[in-house]
């Protein structure tokens, strides 16, 4: 695929050439684990160098592996594309801001955070708001340059999409936005009213939005309105307690830090600006709330906005504190190799349950993608959730020829699937593609009960008297590793 329209601008069209002529190597995991290494380089060169002139040699050393492995080392285990832009846009903000006003450096900024815009523009632009406070307080006005052309590569890129998207990239930009308004963040009250809108909330729940008949932008409007009251009554406050928790628990040695920075801030003596310091704190606070309650904060946003927190706090305590910032240095690094023991803990058993879960995921595609001969096409709802927890450097298919057809997920709203049903069965309708498909014997259904059942329900509501009527009936396969995925074959009345 050339083009994914959201995100990896430009990537993509590189991507598929060289994915054409090296098949074999895993382009994509080079990529972004490249840029990431690249985030990680910049990073610790702004806190190396902050520490150096008041900090001995040796206790910066010991912080600098604690900050990696408290801070950052989940970054490379835990991976998603999505923590790369965040964190490469805000490194380079920084490392151009402490070594104001050098235009080379100037430069690796703009060009870290145009490649991270290019990956995912929201992500890179959250980058550069976070990492906005420790760039003020490493440069001052020095570092306008970098963060005025980091806008405006954002405003202009901005408007660049705008300008070239075609109506159907527009659609599916806004139906993305819709579905996750749905299921990721719980903004909307739905309250289907007809069968229509019943099956097309089910199967927006279940993320099979291929239907633009059933699944369009009159559908969220009719049906999921945003209901204010519903959402600060009932949704807000149990998101608001699931981001408390997941604070507490999952990022203690952060939290511990950030407040040691702030008593240590506290006891410094006619500090300027000292009022900036709690504005920022209120800021970050008030940033992750809103994210967390508002939206969402996975794991892959929460971690770095926290890095980027904790950066900022240490640059101003560096800068003020001077002389002392060896013993509040040493005061953050006890914190953190206090919590080192139990996060440590910590880190090893998510490593683990992840390397289970990849392990499992991949040995259910495995027998799902084997259950289908080469030639034959596999339609299934069970394999997009096969590649949670899947490393990027390994094969996703193993090296199957098998084509699949996979009836849920994101990527089922991209404009290019209508082309992939053309391509298959002559007609680019979602239920005419599936009438087609049932007649043809080359065809294996993988599908969930859930699944099946939905499409059952869709295709008895897509019946008419000149169209044949198509049922599922469930077989069992004699594979029994399979979960609860099952083979179906297609009954006609």
């Amino acid at each position: 695929m050339a083009d994914l329209h959201l995100y990896f601008h430009g990537y993509a069209a590189l991507w598929s050439r060289l994915y054409a002529a090296y098949p074999l190597v895993p382009w994509y995991a080079l990529t972004l684990y490249g840029l990431l290494y690249a985030a990680t380089v910049l990073t610790f060169a702004v806190v190396e160098r902050l520490l150096r002139p008041w900090v001995p040699l040796g206790q910066a050393v010991v912080f600098l592996v604690l900050f990696f492995g408290v801070a950052w080392l989940e970054h490379g285990f835990w991976f998603n594309y999505v923590r790369v832009p965040v964190l490469l846009a805000g490194a380079g903000v920084l490392f151009a801001a402490q070594r104001a006003p050098a235009r080379w450096a100037v430069g690796v900024g703009l060009l870290t955070f145009g490649l991270a815009w290019l990956i995912r523009p929201s992500a890179a632009v959250l980058g550069l708001l976070a990492s906005v406070p420790g760039a003020w307080w490493l440069a001052r006005w020095r570092t306008l340059p970098v963060v005025a052309g980091a806008v405006s590569w954002a405003a202009l890129g901005a408007l660049w999409l705008n300008l070239t998207w075609s109506p159907v990239e527009v659609t599916f930009r806004r139906l993305d936005v819709l579905k996750s308004n749905i299921n990721d963040y719980q903004l909307y009250h739905p309250q289907p009213r007809t069968a229509p809108d019943s099956l097309a909330l089910a199967e927006v729940q279940h993320w099979m939005l291929s239907d633009s008949t059933l699944v369009n932008e009159a559908f969220f409007t009719r049906v999921a309105p945003f209901d204010v009251a519903y959402f600060l009554q009932q949704t807000a406050p149990v998101k608001l307690w699931v981001l408390l928790q997941q604070l507490v628990r999952d990022y203690f040695p952060m939290l511990l830090a950030l407040l040691v920075v702030a008593y240590q801030v506290s006891r410094l003596l006619r500090v300027p600006h000292r009022g900036e310091f709690w504005v920022v704190q209120a800021g970050f606070g008030g940033l992750l709330l809103v994210l967390g309650v508002g939206l969402k904060l996975p794991p892959r946003v929460a971690l770095p906005l926290l890095d980027f927190w904790l950066l900022a706090s240490l640059i101003y305590l560096c800068k003020q504190a001077r002389g002392a910032l060896g013993h509040s240095v040493m005061a953050v690094g006890a914190v953190l190799l206090l919590a080192a023991v139990p996060y440590g803990y910590k880190t090893w058993h998510r490593h683990t349950v992840l390397l289970q879960e990849q392990r499992a995921n991949e040995a259910q595609r495995h027998l799902l993608l084997g259950a289908a001969n080469a030639g034959q096409l596999l339609v299934s709802d069970g394999v997009e959730p096969t590649y949670k927890s899947s490393s990027p450097f390994t094969d996703p298919v193993f090296g199957s020829r098998v084509k699949v057809l996979s009836l849920m997920g994101w990527q089922t709203l991209d404009p290019s699937q209508p082309g992939f049903r053309n391509h298959l069965t002559g007609t680019r309708g979602f239920s005419q593609a599936l009438h087609q498909l049932a007649l043809h014997s080359n065809v294996r259904w993988l599908l969930t009960p859930k699944g099946a059942n939905l499409l059952n329900r869709h295709l008895r509501l897509k019946h008419s008297a000149d169209s044949l009527r198509v049922e599922f009936r469930f077989k069992r396969l004699k594979v029994s590793d399979l979960n609860e995925v099952n083979e179906y074959v297609v009954r006609m009345k």
